[in-house]
C-alpha cells in the first residue's frame, strides 16, 4: 500500500535526512586508504545513536549491520568486514535511519584514494543519471519517466542499469510501494502524487547490468567483474517538485 505522507511527516522525515546526510558528509574525510569496511560501519552507527537515532537496517529481516558497504564490483548489500580498502578502490555506504519517527535512506559512492579516470567518470555519471530521475520525479508523471530519464542517460554512454535493484516508497517502513525501477517507458507505470516519499537509487555498472549473489545471500556483484557505483536520495512529491529529503548541499 502507498501512503501519501502529510508535511507534518516529510518534515520528520527531513530532520532525519539532515542528520544522515551529515554523517555522508564526514564520510568523506573518514574513507581512505588502510580503513575497513567494518570501520565505516562502527563510525556510522557511532554517529547515527549519539544523535539519538536508530540504525533502521540492523534486524531488518536479519541484517545485522548499521551499513551496507559495497566495495568495486560489489553492486549492493556488501557485509562490512575486516577488509582494508586500498587506493582504487570504490566503496558505495548505503545505510537508513529513523529519527523521532521519520525516516530517511541514502547511499554515497566514494572514491579510495585515486581512482582512475574511467572509474571517477563512472561516479560522476551515476549522480548525474540519478539527478535526472529526480527531475522526473513531479506530479502527473508516471515512474517509467523516473526509469527512462536514467536509462537513456546511462546507456548512451556504454553503461549497465542494474535491474535487480530498485528504488521503493520509504515509510512507514524501510521498504514500501511504490516499486521505482531505474529503466522503463516514458508515460508508463503508476502516476505520482503529492505526498508520496521515495527513493531514487540507480546502481550502474562498467559492463554488464546482470549479477550473481554470493553465498551470504545478500551481496550482488557484477557478473563480469566490473565495477558498480550508486547514489541515493529520498524525496519528497511535492507541488514545489521533488524535494531532497537528504541532501547533503546544505550541510
Amino acid at each position: 500500500m502507498i501512503t501519501l505522507k502529510s508535511a507534518r511527516e516529510i518534515e520528520a522525515m527531513h530532520e532525519s535526512g539532515k542528520l544522515l546526510a551529515s554523517i555522508h558528509v564526514q564520510l568523506r574525510d573518514f574513507i581512505k586508504p588502510g580503513i575497513t569496511t567494518l570501520d565505516i560501519d562502527r563510525f556510522v552507527q557511532e554517529k547515527i545513536e549519539s544523535a539519538g537515532g536508530i540504525a533502521s537496517q540492523i534486524g531488518y529481516s536479519g541484517y545485522e549491520f548499521a551499513t551496507c558497504t559495497s566495495v568495486n564490483d560489489e553492486i549492493c548489500h556488501g557485509f562490512p568486514t575486516n577488509r582494508v580498502l586500498k587506493s582504487g578502490d570504490l566503496v558505495k555506504v548505503d545505510f537508513c535511519i529513523e529519527l523521532n519517527g521519520g525516516l530517511s535512506d541514502s547511499c554515497w559512492s566514494y572514491a579510495v584514494g585515486e581512482l582512475s579516470p574511467e572509474h571517477a567518470q563512472l561516479m560522476k555519471d551515476t549522480h548525474e543519471a540519478m539527478m535526472l530521475g529526480i527531475e522526473q520525479a513531479v506530479i502527473g508523471n508516471r515512474i517509467g519517466d523516473i526509469g527512462h530519464a536514467i536509462q537513456t542517460f546511462a546507456e548512451a554512454k556504454g553503461y549497465g542499469v542494474v535491474r535487480d535493484f530498485i528504488g521503493h516508497g520509504l515509510g512507514p517502513t524501510i521498504h514500501e510501494e511504490p516499486a521505482v525501477p531505474h529503466y522503463g517507458k516514458p508515460g508508463k507505470g503508476l502516476r505520482l502524487k503529492e505526498g508520496m516519499t521515495i527513493t531514487i537509487e540507480p546502481m550502474i555498472t562498467m559492463g554488464t547490468w546482470q549479477m550473481n549473489m554470493d553465498a551470504n545471500g545478500w551481496t550482488a556483484r557484477t557478473r563480469d567483474g566490473g565495477y558498480c557505483a550508486q547514489y541515493e536520495h529520498t524525496l519528497a512529491i511535492t507541488k514545489e517538485g521533488p524535494i531532497l529529503l537528504t541532501n547533503q548541499d546544505d550541510i
